[in-house]
């Protein structure tokens, strides 16, 4: 019989609507010869129509086939075949083909029973659990249409549009809008998506009082809280309603515009000034350094923060954009997916890292020292901050746009210290590139921020502003086909232990 080892344990409140589908909907005259009749079982169990069963049609590849809508299935199949489904081919019988190849080893008596075969057809799928991917290493748990990465190349495509063609000639706007509604925008619907940001931008007066309270923490702390405190201040829905793909969508372009509103009301506030208003027409870069420097900025300053945000706007299922995924396929919404994002690029082995790349240049202290620097820390076994990628075995393609606008600054300020040494260290790292470890996209950042005046722990931070809009298209992507994500654990413990009485232990 079915059990819940399909995931059906944890869909509690899907709203797939097809678990009150019963055999007797399906129409038992259906059956007999008739080729057709295992997709009608299908399309009809699912609440989907026919043209949609295909033969690649499979288990959680659309909303309506997920955990319950599989147990509903396998229910179908046992009412209208008569036969079994054990725990051992409910984990088999996940596909289109699978069913009908199934169906077919089974023989239709005259009077439209069915006689199983002798043997089950097709091998039985070992499931996943038996084999442990240590942080899912590997594993590709969906499709995408957002993000291309080839690690081998070095090649980095939003939407089929190369990095370097969008960093050399876009807007940070247009890849906003590119990742967010699947295309670059024309003259009119940039300028419908450029004040749809300015409107945002203005951050509610209680966040706001929160950041001011917030002044002496770092700016990840104080970022995490406020974004969620956001979720206060959104259109408020029916107690036990979902947020709907268009709210979350709204919900999303609002953070994208008052994220980098937080970091930079908050930088002002722990530097002793009142944030100030950007102009209405000012750029999404251009508003966010106004009240960031709290100054209009220079069009050098303009210009890398621009790029840094279009290098930085997505990169796959990351950990943070698999956290988001993760909350919003609990159909938390956009802003709960957000703070997930958030927490989990804090961390000091994903976006934390940036912070920790800047102390490289005091650590070397001159390009001549760089050499000896690499030697002693490869000889100590430990890594040398700014090289290095999980996916990238060559250079991250977005390392030469920002070192282009670091290369500008450092000459608009007169000031090339820091440029010589990270060059100088990239020089010594090379004969590492070779195997894989290569400069990553943290290398200039970091020096890049210090031109402008800004403080080391700002690094991360402005990651994260670059970052939002990937974040809120790989949100949206996974609830326009959700499934909820629930991998599994092989458990390794003890089995049979006996309780005692705290008395006795």
């Amino acid at each position: 019989m079915i059990n819940s080892d399909v995931g059906n344990s944890d869909v509690g409140n899907s709203d797939v609507g097809n678990s009150d589908v019963s055999i007797n909907d399906v129409g038992s005259d259906d059956v007999g010869n008739d080729v057709g009749h295992v997709e009608r079982l299908i399309a009809r169990t699912l609440g989907i129509s026919e043209d949609r069963v295909t033969e690649g049609l499979e288990y959680q590849s659309i909303r309506e086939w997920d955990s319950l809508g599989h147990v509903s299935l396998m229910v179908a199949v046992e009412g209208e075949y008569g036969v079994e489904v054990d725990d051992e081919l409910i984990l088999t019988l996940r596909s289109v083909a699978a069913i009908r190849e199934f169906v077919a080893g089974h023989a239709l008596a005259g009077d439209g029973a069915v006689t199983p075969a002798p043997e089950r057809p097709g091998p039985v799928t070992a499931p996943l659990r038996d084999t442990p991917h240590r942080g899912l290493e590997g594993v590709v748990f969906d499709d995408t249409a957002i993000t291309h990465i080839d690690g081998a190349e070095g090649v980095l495509e939003y939407r089929g549009y190369s990095i370097h063609d969008l960093a050399d000639h876009a807007s940070f706007e247009e890849v906003a809008h590119l990742l967010v509604y699947g295309e670059l925008p024309d003259v009119a619907s940039l300028e419908v998506f450029r004040k749809q940001l300015a409107t945002a931008r203005t951050l509610p007066a209680p966040v706001l009082d929160l950041i001011r309270a917030l002044a002496h923490a770092h700016p990840m702390e104080v970022l995490r809280t406020c974004v969620s405190a956001l979720g206060a201040f959104g259109p408020r829905r029916t107690p036990g309603t979902d947020e709907s793909y268009v709210e979350a969508r709204a919900a999303g372009i609002e953070l994208i515009a008052r994220i980098p509103m937080i970091v930079a009301a908050h930088h002002a506030l722990r530097s002793g000034r009142e944030p100030l208003q950007p102009a209405e027409d000012a750029s999404h870069a251009e508003a966010f350094l106004t009240v960031l420097l709290g100054e209009r900025p220079s069009p050098a300053a303009v210009r890398f923060i621009d790029k840094g945000f279009i290098v930085h706007a997505d990169h796959s299922s990351n950990a943070s954009a698999f956290t988001a995924r993760v909350a919003i396929g609990c159909r938390a919404g956009m802003t709960a997916a957000l703070t997930a994002a958030v927490a989990a690029f804090a961390g000091s082995v994903h976006g934390g890292a940036a912070e920790r790349v800047v102390g490289l240049i005091d650590d070397v202290g001159s390009a001549e020292n760089a050499e000896a620097h690499v030697a002693a820390l490869q000889g100590r076994g430990e890594p040398v901050m700014g090289f290095g990628h999980r996916v990238y075995r060559t250079e991250d393609p977005r390392v030469r746009h920002l070192r282009d606008t670091v290369v500008e600054l450092s000459e608009e300020r007169g000031d090339r210290r820091g440029l010589d040494i990270l060059d100088a260290v990239a020089r010594a790292m090379r004969p590492y590139g070779r195997h894989g470890v290569a400069a990553n996209v943290d290398l200039y950042a970091g020096l890049a921020y210090r031109l402008l005046g800004l403080p080391d722990d700002l690094a991360v931070p402005l990651f994260v502003v670059g970052r939002t809009p990937g974040w809120v298209a790989q949100a949206l992507e996974q609830q326009a086909n959700n499934v909820l994500i629930r991998p599994l654990l092989a458990y390794t413990g003890p089995h049979g232990r006996t309780y005692r009485n705290v008395e006795e232990r």
